[in-house]
Formats: structure tokens, sequence, C-alpha cells
């Protein structure tokens, strides 16, 4: 009995195992991969919510981070976090550079984006690795760092 309520304890607060559906973090995490994921990474998450109930840390640059997204956990990499400048860019296409990543755009999402000339403190901006294919921050959005479950530690 004390293991099993040990276990819950890890699961509900501690660590997670996740199966990743979808190509959208390839060439980094393949589909119907496995990851781990640690939950304490950024604070203590409310049991049975999509929040923070105390936060000690933030998400940085590069950082895969899971969160709920149209009642979905969603896998995507911190590319930028509140405060860092954004350049869009339409020399040939539409582009957002963060840093020295440049991160392609469809028409709609730049001019989606393109007023926001900066991360807004208390948010990132999440990326899928596989930009042609993935649904990320660049439709639906920057991500309020509470929202943040967990990070992924291994695969």
């Amino acid at each position: 009995m004390t293991g099993l309520i040990i276990g819950i304890f890890l699961k509900l607060f501690v660590i997670d195992i996740l199966h990743v559906s979808g190509i959208s973090m390839e060439p980094s995490i393949h589909d119907n991969s496995v990851v781990f994921v640690n939950k304490l990474a950024y604070g203590l998450i409310l049991p049975q919510s999509a929040k923070l109930a105390f936060q000690w840390a933030k998400p940085h640059y590069g950082d895969v981070v899971i969160f709920l997204y149209n009642n979905r956990i969603v896998v995507k990499r911190c590319d930028a976090v509140g405060g860092e400048h954004l350049d869009y860019l339409t020399d040939s296409g539409y582009s957002l550079r963060v840093g020295k990543r440049k991160i392609p755009l469809t028409e709609e999402q730049y001019f989606r984006l393109k007023n926001s000339r900066r991360v807004p403190d208390g948010y990132i901006l999440a990326i899928g690795d596989n930009y042609g294919q993935s649904i990320d921050s660049r439709y639906y959005g920057f991500i309020p760092v509470n929202n943040v479950l967990g990070k992924v530690i291994g695969k």
C-alpha cells in the first residue's frame, strides 16, 4: 500500500512518463517516443489543473517544456522568454528572428505576431522543432509561464 501511495505521489507531483504523438518536435523527439518529464522543474503543479500552485523557476531558452493547449498536453521548445526582443523579417518570405534562430512564418502568422516586439513578461514563445508541421505559439500566441507544467529531461 505504501508503494502505491508513493507511486501516485511521484506521478502527480514529481516525474511523469508521456507518450508523444505527432511529428512537431522532430528530429529531437520522434512520433511515438516516450519522454520523461520533471514536473518540479518550475514549480508545484495543482493536481487536476493546468497551472502551478507555487513557482520557483522559469523556463529558459532551449528547454523542452510541456503545457496544456486545447485540453491536450503538448511538447514544444522554449524559443524565447519574457522581455526578449523579436525581429520580424520579410526579405525572403516571412520569418521571425529570436537571438540567432530564424523561424519561418506563414503570411498569416506574420500578421498575427508582427505587433509583438517583445515576449511579454511572464510568458514564453514555444515552437516545435519541425517548423513546417508544428502548431505552436506562431498560431496560438505566447504561453503563460504558470501554465508550463514541466520540463522534458529525457527520452
